[in-house]
């Protein structure tokens, strides 16, 4: 079986590190080595106590693509854990954007409007200028990045996914 056969899937991957100076840069080093695409990445200290970070990755690929981040990723001496989230069952996913939309008129009335339909909050404001805050899984964020482009979409700010399994399992 060829490594590029096969249907493509979208997968989070979560992984539990030593807080401490080059795991990021090894963990991006073994995608850009092999040349998996990154999509988002979040990082953060997660337990001072045992000094851990949670390691957030989108990535696509076919299982096969995927076993074999996974399995790399196993290997890394500084890595506790690695899940695959949206492999092992139900999980959350969420983002924030700032999104900054210039305009007047009734692109700008619209523009207010659609941001009240997805629960966007209003962060700054000019005369002649708006900037969003909207948290949200992926899809809601694209269709709002859409419905603001004709608008007057004029920049966007993505924090990438952060991730936790649902229920009483726990990566820890």
């Amino acid at each position: 079986m060829h490594a590029n056969s096969g249907a493509e899937r979208r997968a989070v991957i979560s992984l539990l590190v030593e807080n401490e100076a080059g795991v990021l840069a090894r963990v991006i080093g073994l995608f850009s080595g092999r040349g998996y695409n990154i999509d988002s990445l979040t990082v953060a200290a997660v337990d001072e106590s045992r000094s851990l970070s949670r390691i957030n990755i989108v990535t696509t690929g076919t299982e096969m693509i995927i076993g074999q981040i996974k399995s790399q990723l196993d290997r890394l001496v500084p890595i506790h854990k690695v899940a695959d989230l949206s492999a092992a069952g139900p999980h959350l996913a969420r983002e924030l954007a700032l999104i900054k939309v210039l305009g007047a008129g009734d692109k700008r009335n619209e523009a207010l409007r659609l941001a009240d339909a997805f629960r966007a909050r209003v962060i700054d404001a000019t005369t002649e200028s708006f900037v969003f805050e909207l948290t949200g899984n992926t899809d809601k964020i694209d269709a709002f990045l859409a419905l603001m482009r004709p608008l007057g979409l004029a920049e966007v700010s993505r924090t990438g996914i952060a991730a936790i399994g649902r229920g009483t399992a726990v990566m820890a």
